[in-house]
Order: C-alpha cells, then sequence, then structure tokens
C-alpha cells in the first residue's frame, strides 16, 4: 500500500517529478560515459604498452631488470625453453637481445634501445610488423634495420639509408655495426618510436659478441587473467636464477594510474551524489510542504509516523532506481557504440600520442562502472529524502490540518 501511494505522489506533480528524473538520468549518463572514456583510454595506454614491445610476462637472469648490462644474460636457455614449452597457458614467445646504445647517421645521432629479435616469433608477441608504414618488416637478413618514425626523424634517415649502432660489447669494448633501414614503423606512441631500434637476432648478438646468449624471453598469454598464474607456474620450474616478471612488474606507474584511477571515481561519484542530494531535498521538502495538511489528515485518523517517514523515503528510492535503470541503458548504450566506432581527438593527437593512448579514444564499459552506479546513485536519493521525511514525521497532526 505505502509503494502504491507514494507511486501515484510522485506522479501528482509531473513537471517537478520530471525534472529530478531528468536529472538523475542525465547524472548518470554523463558518469558512466566519462568513466568509460577514463577508463577505456588508460586501458589503451596499458594495452599500447604491451602490445608494442613489453609483453604479458618477460624472463631474464635474476637482477637482470635493475640492471640491464648485456653481460647478465640469460643461463641455460634450453631450460627456459623446455619449461616455456610446458607451461600452459603461453600463446606465443620470441627470443630477444635488448640494451642501450647510440644511433648515428651521416646528420645527426640519437641514444636508443637496440634490438635483436627472431622476425618470426616477434611478429606473433608484439604489434611492431603491422605497425610498418614505410617499406617493410624484417626479414631476417644481414644488416636490416627497422626504426621509429620519430627517431627517423631525428637521425633525418629513410628507406634505404645506413644508421650505425654503437653499445658495450659483452667484452667492455664498444660494439658497432653498419644497418640498412629496411622499414619504418610508427605506433600510438610518439615516446617509443623516438627511442627503438629492432633488427635481426643473430646481427645484434655479432655487434655484442654475445654468440648465441639471450637477454629476454618475451611471451603473451592466452588469457590475461592468467598470468599471475602463468608466471608463478615458471618461476616454479625455472628456480632462483631466473626472473619471471607480469607486465604489472614492468609497467608500475601504468598499473598505478589503474588503480588510482579507481579510487578517484569515488570522489566523482561523491560529487554528483551531493549535487544529486541537493536537488532531491529541495523536491521532496517542497513536496512535504504542499502536502502538510494531507499528512495532517492522515496522522490523525491513526497512520503511524513510520509508515509516514518510509512513504517519503520510498517516492525518492522510486525516481532514483526508475532514473538510474534509464540512465544506465543510455549511458551503457553510448559506451558501447562508441566502444565499438571510437572518438577520434585528431586535434590532440600530438599530446594523446606522447601518452601513448592514440588519437582514437574506444570508451570501455566494466562490471565496476555499473555495479558503482546502480548502487551509489539509487542510495543517494535515498539520503536525499531522509531529512524531508524526518520534517514529515515531526508534524503534529492539529497543526499540520489547520496549516494554511
Amino acid at each position: 500500500m505505502i509503494l502504491t501511494i507514494a507511486w501515484r505522489n510522485i506522479w501528482r506533480n509531473r513537471r517537478r517529478s520530471l525534472i529530478v528524473l531528468i536529472s538523475i538520468v542525465v547524472g548518470v549518463a554523463a558518469l558512466m560515459f566519462n568513466d568509460g572514456m577514463s577508463v577505456g583510454m588508460i586501458h589503451q595506454m596499458l594495452e599500447n604498452r604491451i602490445g608494442s614491445h613489453v609483453t604479458h610476462i618477460q624472463i631474464h637472469a635474476k637482477g637482470f631488470n635493475d640492471n640491464q648490462v648485456i653481460q647478465n644474460y640469460v643461463p641455460n636457455p634450453a631450460l627456459v625453453e623446455q619449461a616455456l614449452a610446458s607451461t600452459d597457458g603461453i600463446d606465443s614467445w620470441s627470443r630477444r637481445v635488448v640494451t642501450f646504445g647510440l644511433l648515428s647517421s651521416a646528420l645527426n645521432s640519437s641514444g636508443g634501445l637496440i634490438i635483436g629479435v627472431d622476425p618470426a616469433q616477434e611478429h606473433e608477441v608484439t604489434t611492431i610488423a603491422e605497425s610498418i608504414v614505410e617499406g617493410e618488416y624484417l626479414s631476417g637478413g644481414t644488416h636490416e634495420v627497422v626504426i621509429g618514425r620519430k627517431l627517423a626523424e631525428k637521425l633525418q634517415v629513410g628507406l634505404g639509408d645506413k644508421v650505425v649502432g654503437m653499445a658495450s660489447a659483452i667484452s667492455g669494448d664498444v660494439g658497432s655495426d653498419l644497418f640498412r633501414v629496411v622499414g619504418i614503423f610508427e605506433t600510438v606512441s610518439s615516446e617509443f618510436d623516438k627511442t627503438h631500434m629492432f633488427t635481426a637476432l643473430p646481427n645484434a648478438q655479432s655487434m655484442l659478441e654475445l654468440e648465441d646468449n639471450i637477454l629476454e624471453y618475451a611471451m603473451v598469454v592466452t588469457d590475461i587473467e592468467q598470468v599471475e598464474q602463468v608466471a608463478a607456474e615458471l618461476r616454479s620450474k625455472l628456480g632462483p636464477d631466473y626472473e619471471v616478471l607480469t607486465y604489472n612488474t614492468l609497467l608500475p606507474m601504468l598499473v598505478a594510474q589503474l588503480e588510482m584511477y579507481d579510487q578517484m571515481m569515488y570522489v566523482v561519484y561523491v560529487i554528483i551524489g551531493l549535487a544529486m542530494i541537493f536537488g532531491i531535498v529541495n523536491t521532496m521538502l517542497m513536496s512535504v510542504f504542499e502536502r502538510i495538511q494531507e499528512f495532517g489528515v492522515l496522522m490523525a485518523i491513526g497512520m503511524k509516523n513510520s509508515i509516514l517517514f518510509w512513504m517519503v523515503i520510498f517516492e525518492a528510492a522510486i525516481l532514483g532506481v526508475i532514473g538510474t535503470v534509464i540512465g544506465l541503458a543510455i549511458g551503457s548504450a553510448s559506451v558501447l557504440i562508441m566502444g565499438s566506432i571510437g572518438l577520434d581527438f585528431s586535434m590532440f593527437a600530438e599530446g594523446l600520442t606522447s601518452f601513448g593512448a592514440g588519437a582514437i579514444i574506444y570508451p570501455k564499459l566494466t562490471l565496476t562502472t555499473i555495479t558503482n552506479v546502480s548502487v551509489i546513485i539509487p542510495l543517494t536519493a535515498v539520503l536525499g529524502a531522509v531529512y524531508p521525511a524526518i520534517r514529515a514525521m515531526r508534524l503534529q497532526p492539529v497543526t499540520a490540518i489547520r496549516y494554511v
């Protein structure tokens, strides 16, 4: 009965109720879209870093990640490859030689990361081959190199031009080699493109006097949710002489940014919730003052104060639930649609690529967003009605009936 009366009371003043309802719908939809945009951009930054080089898991000799010297190469590569072959959940893996060095052309020079890879294996774990915008990907030939567009612009080189790579060899001498640019790649991260150069694994091993030694194994898993379990299994098989690191350890700043954003969104919920509370308090107080005589009559004929209290609360709760449901539908639809086609922010491309997000942002709908909105917004609506409900409950029947 209380719900029925509350429902009828809402529509006694349709215009006021619709204004409150529309404000809730717009607030929920805008909140979901903002959340989807932010989550989508941060996830893109993480996925782009994983796809361009970091991958899901990396294996090195113990201590290599903290001190990346080529003398700290992977011991017993056969053991590592045996562990990779026998571990479920690994989709692909690649051998690498990674070192910091100096890249020089006839016109300029730049520090960067020289990466020796098996072209076929690397194609399976990163997106570099798909990012080639000029020339072609590595074929495995001698002295071939592909470099980022920004690095090519700094060195002022193009396809067919020569660059010299120099880095410390395992003997302590300076190792150098002459490479010819066969391809130029462009990823969504301009910072990555400024500093990375890829060549065939034997070329890098020869320049650094590494023979057949490997500095890094990079791999992707079939299910990213299982990455920690796969890493733990590899650690148990390889023992203490190796370090098995997931992207959570390799990209601490981005992972921390995701976690920090989750906390920051609660601040946004609080701000929107406070704005909603003031609107609902105002609306429900007006509703209570308009019906003071009615409440007085109800109390005079025996309606309990608690029932009167809950009737006002239910009115706000109904508005909150209806507004949340409609807002969820509109917000989810907009995020899903924009998530499939993307939002083009080409005018901000320079800034977005410097962060590694890309010029097109794909909003992402998460279960956390839906859950938070579904709980917080109706609860906020109820909280906003508590004060008006208390005012209604404290009315004196005789005074209320005579109220003008």
